[in-house]
Formats: structure tokens, C-alpha cells, sequence
């Protein structure tokens, strides 16, 4: 008897351990999910709410095969052990995670089952080259994307791995799954998206049939909605690496001509970034609270609470950042270009620290992935690997008129500028007092001057930098 520990991983396809497990020579496979306090101590109303839905298709696909899921809460550490005498289990398997917390957990768990006599496996599922595979010709992992990127694209990817059918599974009998309040959250306030490997697939097939097409350029404006949504799939693992790897290379072979292709690498290209970040996250765990990249002095972050309220509720006066803003709280999602500008806007023009930005992020996003988000978030701080300059400072106006020319996003989430025209949306903080009366009367005037802002930023990096000194 085996049993299979699902974690970030809620789905039978494409499941590197849970295929293992299922291939191995002493009977049949008990999957088991366990409720984890200090990794619900991390969580949100709106995740929580979709791992559940997840958790609930994961049953459902398990009841089809004759089995069921187990649901267990505590200490893995200490329930793993007891799951696997209880059901009399030679072995228990998993997919590695790749954060601090989740190395520490996971050497608790193989050394707890290990002092039970009982074996441990890991298998690295979540990324197709575990962290270290890819590195710099001198042995060191890579801090730069391209190069990478272009290693990466060169390595082999494995194809995806077959769901176990009845004949693996133990024919157990699963338990009832907790709501949202037993958990210590509220009902999220959102429409969720659909969750499950069923509605993860749809997603991609939707996109991989049309919008991936167009991707290489669509994919920066926010009104296109060009992009593929599977975000909090992957971050759940409703959807397996290898699976979606492989339907991008049917799309490959389906394009017509080079711009098609080129759209569709540009795709593979973001499943690249996922890996770097976790590369870099496994490698450099402290990244979470801590800036990757350290400046010779402390940078100088103000963290104006009044501007840090403006900036969460989309008030800030700058179209295109309070439209982002509003999204996020109104979808739990938000476009990436505009996750890059409101990233900006809130560690530049503002010039507040990161991590808030961050944290206020892992709220609300239903498909927060902290090695993806910590990494955007240095990435826009000029604080992590293969970051921004921090002199490059993302101009709002400018950002709105290239990416969101008719002002159609900024329109769908900001009300009060329903009839105001593009022209004058872009402008807005240009506009005098009177003007933006006339036009949006229940709009705020902007909070603060781009153009003295970026001054005062650069200023503080390099200050920071010791450039002054």
C-alpha cells in the first residue's frame, strides 16, 4: 500500500507522483489532502474558496475510479505517519514545493516517517526542470532570464503522465470537506473562477485554439483579454506542466505562418519565467520578506499610509493604476501589463516598499503563486534578480496610451469615467482642477506628480546605492 500526499498538485492527470506511487510494487494507492494551520496562516478568503473547489473536483475525480480522498487537519508530520499505519502503507509520496516553508515542512514529514519506518519519496512535478537542472556554465544558478530561457527552450520535456485508473487507487472511503468558515475564513465576496482539472483544460483549450495566437502582441492590452486565465491552475495545480507544455506544441504545429509561432514560443516563454522564479525562490527562500538584490544603504521607502489607502482602493488619480486596482478587487485577478504599472506606480511614484504591495496582492489574488509574485513584485522594485533599472521608472499616462488606446479597460472598472473621452482619460493628471471637474466630477484629482515622483525615486536609489556619497 502507497500513500499519495496532495498538496499544490489537485488533479489525478499529468501527476508525476501520484503516477509513481500508483507504478510501485506494493498495492494500491490511499491519496490523502491534509489542512496544514501554518500553511493556512499564509491563505486568503478567495484562495481558500477555490482550493476547496479544487479539492471538491479532486473527490469527485477519485469517487469516478472507485476511490476517494482522505481529509485530515494538523501537522503533516504527525498525521502522515498515522494515515500510513492506519492504512497499513509501506511508503508515502509527493510532489515537491519549492518555498522555505515548504522544504522545512517536507524534511519534518520524511524525518517523522522515517523514525516510523516508514519510506518517503518526492518527486519534483510542479516545473519540468527541478531547480539546479539548468545552470550557468560555471555551475551557479542562473539570476538572468534570457539565458535561461534560451537552456530551457534547448532540454527535453517530459511528456505528461497517465491519471492511475481504478486498479491503483484503494477503494477507501474519503471524508466530508470542511467550508470556508471551519477553515477560519469568510465566503469570498468574488465569482470565483470554475476550479478542477476539467475546467483548467477548457480554459487552455479555449485559449490554445484562438487567442494564443495573437499572443505575441495581444497579450499587453488589458481590453484584448488575450491571455490565458490559468493562472491560479498552475498555482494549484488543477493543471500539470507537462500537460499544458504539450498543448502548446500542438498549437505550434497548428500555426499558419511565423507570427503565429512566434505568439505561441512567446506563451512557452511565460511557463519559462514560472520555473526561473522558482528557481530563484528555491535557491534564495528568504526572498520572500527580503529584497534579493541588497543596496550598499537602506533604500529609502516613505510608505505614506494615505497614499497606500488611495493606492489599494483605486483612487489614485492615475486612470490606468485604478483600474488595475479595482479589478483586483472586484476579480481577484488582474491583466500582467497592468499588474507591472500598479507594481510601479505603488514602488516608484509612491515609493513604497514592495512587500506591501505584496502582501496586499497575496490577498486578493486568486491565483497568487509566491515564487511568481515575489518575483514580479522585486522585478518591479528594482530589488530582484533580472530586475528593472532603477531608473526605469513606468510613466502611467504613457502606459495607458499604448496599452489601452481607447481607454476601454480603464472605462469597464472605472464608472465615474464611463463618458469621459480617451484623450482626456490619458491626460488626467495633466488636466487643470477645473477640467477634471467638468469632465469627472466623482474622480479624485491625482495624488501625487509623476514627474517629481520619478525625480524623488531615482534620487532615493541612488542614494541607496551610495552614488551620492
Amino acid at each position: 500500500m502507497q500513500v499519495f500526499w496532495h498538496r499544490s498538485d489537485l488533479r489525478l492527470h499529468d501527476n508525476r507522483g501520484l503516477a509513481a506511487a500508483a507504478d510501485a510494487d506494493d498495492g494500491a494507492v490511499v491519496p490523502v489532502f491534509v489542512f496544514d494551520d501554518d500553511v493556512l496562516e499564509h491563505g486568503s478568503d478567495r484562495r481558500v474558496a477555490f482550493m476547496l473547489d479544487a479539492l471538491d473536483a479532486l473527490r469527485d475525480a477519485y469517487r469516478e475510479r472507485g476511490s476517494d480522498l482522505l481529509i485530515r487537519r494538523g501537522d503533516p508530520s504527525s498525521v502522515l505517519p498515522d494515515v500510513a499505519h492506519e492504512r497499513g502503507a509501506d511508503a508515502v509520496h509527493w510532489n515537491a514545493d519549492y518555498s522555505g516553508l515548504a522544504q522545512e515542512r517536507d524534511e519534518a514529514v520524511a524525518d517523522a516517517l522515517s523514525a516510523d519506518g516508514v519510506e518517503s519519496h518526492q518527486h519534483h512535478d510542479a516545473v519540468h526542470h527541478e531547480p539546479g537542472d539548468i545552470r550557468t556554465n560555471a555551475g551557479d544558478p542562473y539570476q538572468v532570464y534570457t539565458y535561461f530561457w534560451k537552456k530551457w527552450q534547448e532540454r527535453e520535456k517530459a511528456a505528461p503522465f497517465d491519471a492511475p485508473d481504478g486498479d491503483a487507487l484503494a477503494a477507501v472511503e474519503g471524508d466530508a470537506l470542511p467550508d470556508v468558515a471551519d477553515l477560519g475564513f469568510e465566503p469570498p465576496e468574488i465569482d470565483l473562477p470554475d476550479a478542477g482539472h476539467d475546467a483548467a483544460v477548457d480554459r487552455l483549450d479555449a485559449f490554445c485554439d484562438g487567442d494564443v495566437f495573437r499572443y505575441d502582441e495581444a497579450r499587453e492590452h488589458p481590453a484584448m483579454d488575450a491571455t490565458s486565465h490559468t493562472g491560479q491552475d498552475f498555482s494549484f495545480g488543477t493543471l500539470g506542466v507537462r500537460e499544458a507544455y504539450a498543448r502548446t506544441v500542438a498549437a505550434m504545429e497548428e500555426a499558419d505562418h511565423e507570427d503565429e509561432r512566434e505568439s505561441v514560443a512567446e506563451f512557452q516563454s511565460q511557463l519559462a519565467w514560472r520555473e526561473f522564479y522558482t528557481q530563484v525562490l528555491y535557491f534564495n527562500p528568504e526572498v520572500v520578506t527580503e529584497n534579493y538584490s541588497e543596496y550598499e544603504n537602506p533604500i529609502a521607502w516613505r510608505d505614506d499610509p494615505e497614499e497606500i489607502r488611495a493606492w489599494k482602493r483605486g483612487e489614485t488619480g492615475y486612470p490606468i493604476v485604478d483600474a488595475g486596482m479595482r479589478q483586483l478587487k472586484a476579480e481577484g485577478y488582474v491583466h500582467n501589463r497592468v499588474r507591472m504599472i500598479v507594481a510601479s506606480f505603488l514602488t516608484k511614484d509612491l515609493l513604497t516598499d514592495w512587500r506591501v504591495g505584496y502582501r496586499h496582492f497575496r490577498e486578493h489574488l486568486v491565483d497568487h503563486d509566491t515564487a511568481n509574485d515575489n518575483g514580479g513584485w522585486q522585478w518591479a522594485a528594482s530589488t530582484g534578480t533580472d530586475a528593472q533599472p532603477y531608473f526605469r521608472v513606468f510613466n502611467p499616462q504613457t502606459q495607458g496610451e499604448k496599452y489601452d488606446p481607447d481607454a476601454e479597460y480603464v472605462r469597464a472598472y472605472v464608472p465615474e469615467l464611463e463618458g469621459v473621452p480617451a484623450d482626456a482619460i490619458h491626460d488626467w493628471p495633466a488636466l487643470t482642477p477645473e477640467e477634471r471637474a467638468e469632465h469627472a466630477p466623482d474622480y479624485p484629482d491625482p495624488v501625487v506628480d509623476h514627474g517629481e515622483r520619478r525625480e524623488d525615486a531615482i534620487a532615493a536609489f541612488e542614494d541607496a546605492r551610495g552614488d551620492s556619497e
